[in-house]
């Protein structure tokens, strides 16, 4: 007999995940900005200069030759200046050799220690407003993501309504200070009730420290991990994207206990073999070349681009939520004309020419089932100062 196949409608299909996987909404606004030439306040792309010691240590680095693969850790001068500056920084005393992965950007860091520490049918703790891509990595790994609300303009934590959340699948929570899309900065307080209250329920702490150096109004940068008896739990992500103003490059690390790192690296390698060779060896000399002084400097030079759009945004009447860190501000569009967030970004993309990201994208479903972010869209600052001030000169003129 002649042997039996499958047919292609049974086996040639997506897979399940696909169809609930989409692109994102900060993307999608992007796109639409770029096909009318607007302004886009939509996606974090950080179109600001680089450091000139950044820019040619990375031509450099290519005309000497460093172009092949590297230890899939990262180089050594890059993870050692990493653990210098996390000790004088963040607080913590991290092995260069065995603690500190250099990764295809926090995204691929945050990739891959999900890979390495959660299992599918897990459950992993999302503070509201999140940044969509930690859900989405979740839910792409099967982990699922347990979202606790907390409520503007302050963004509070509630550790009753946290420790309701926690089901015997719990295993991890997502931190991300400064937040995107709200711009919350965790004080000590509130570290140490979370770190208390990770220890409590034995979880691990993912944390996305990327806008670690764009902090306003004299607050300060803490890391978690720096609490007793938090390192050995606490995986401390951040990178090079936003603080060189190099997102396309790719560029980030994370520090980890050395029982999970030789773990999280295999996955990463698994993924992308190896961070980009040159601009690791790039990032290292932006490390030890540039001074105290740049990293200060960013923090009043972006308070300033916060104070402009905020003004503009209030002058709208579009109320912004003041943010004390990172580069975005979410605005409360309720008088744009729209049913959803998605529409009113896109009226306001037609009326003023400026791209902003529906707020439902950072938010999830009130207990009636409707997303909680549609009355907010996502505006970001980290733009060129000619280019902001238009966007600015645009939404204060904005009339409906």
């Amino acid at each position: 007999m002649p042997p039996t196949f499958a047919t292609t409608a049974t086996n040639l299909r997506l897979s399940d995940l696909a169809p609930h996987t989409v692109q994102s909404e900060i993307r999608a606004m992007t796109v639409a900005c770029d096909a009318m030439n607007g302004i886009n306040l939509a996606q974090g792309v950080c179109d600001t200069d680089p450091p000139h010691p950044v820019v040619d240590a990375a031509i450099n680095a290519i005309r000497a030759g460093h172009n092949i693969y590297t230890r899939a850790d990262g180089i050594a001068p890059l993870r050692e200046a990493i653990a210098q500056k996390l000790a004088t920084f963040n607080r913590l005393a991290v092995d260069p050799h065995r603690e500190i992965l250099v990764a295809s950007g926090a995204t691929g860091a945050m990739n891959s220690a999900l890979l390495a520490l959660l299992n599918p049918g897990d459950e992993c703790l999302v503070l509201e407003p999140f940044y969509g891509y930690h859900l989405t990595t979740l839910r792409s790994q099967r982990v699922t993501p347990v979202i606790v609300p907390t409520p503007a303009p302050h963004w509070e934590l509630d550790f009753d309504r946290l420790r309701s959340a926690v089901t015997p699948r719990t295993r991890a929570i997502i931190l991300n200070s400064p937040s995107n899309p709200s711009g919350k900065v965790f004080s000590q307080s509130e570290f140490e009730q979370l770190a208390a209250f990770a220890i409590e329920h034995d979880l691990f702490v993912f944390t996305d420290e990327m806008y670690e150096y764009f902090i306003y109004d004299g607050a300060h940068h803490l890391s978690i991990a720096a609490l007793p008896g938090m390192a050995e739990r606490t995986i401390t992500i951040s990178g090079f994207s936003k603080t060189f103003s190099v997102t396309g490059w790719r560029l980030g690390y994370l520090a980890a206990d050395a029982r999970w790192l030789p773990a999280i690296t295999y996955f990463h390698d698994l993924t992308y073999v190896c961070a980009p060779a040159p601009l690791q060896h790039a990032a290292a000399a932006g490390l030890l070349a540039l001074p105290a002084s740049f990293y200060t400097n960013l923090a009043v030079e972006y308070q300033a681009k916060r104070d402009a759009l905020c003004a503009a945004l209030t002058t709208a009447g579009l109320t912004p939520s003041i943010p004390a860190g990172a580069y975005y501000v979410l605005a409360d569009v309720s008088r744009i004309p729209g049913d959803d967030a998605k529409q009113k970004a896109r009226r306001l993309l037609a009326d003023t020419g400026i791209g902003a990201v529906a707020g439902s994208a950072f938010f999830g479903a009130n207990a009636d089932g409707v997303n909680r972010g549609e009355n907010e869209i996502r505006f970001c600052f980290a733009k060129k100062d000619a280019e902001l001030a238009e966007a600015c000169r645009r939404l204060a003129a904005y009339r409906l």
